[in-house]
């Protein structure tokens, strides 16, 4: 598994309807893209945001970068939506996890 943790600040007074479709067609794109495994986002209280997405490997998750309607869209990102943003990349996390049920 390869991990991508997108970590961001918007603008004040950026088009959050702008923003919001673009971001939805992303997370609609990057489904189709073989490798994909999963997307969620999570908004901080002080509205930093947090994006992850999991990728099969490595040339997946680049591959990805590399999709033309993706690249232009991270374009306007920093043009018109971000004031910051860290991208972390990691391949093969360590991973441990915990349920209840298998506890059971």
């Amino acid at each position: 598994m390869f991990l991508v943790v997108f970590r961001n600040r918007k603008r004040a007074g950026i088009d959050y309807a702008a923003y919001q479709a673009d971001a939805e067609r992303m997370v609609e794109l990057a489904r189709l893209q073989p490798g994909y495994l999963s997307f969620k986002s999570y908004v901080a209280e002080d509205g930093e945001v947090i994006a992850l997405s999991e990728w099969a490997d490595e040339a997946s998750a680049r591959a990805w970068g590399r999709v033309a309607e993706h690249a232009v869209v991270q374009s306007r990102g920093r043009a018109a939506y971000y004031e910051s943003y860290t991208l972390f990349a990691c391949a093969n996390p360590r991973i441990h996890a915990f349920s209840h049920e298998d506890q059971a």
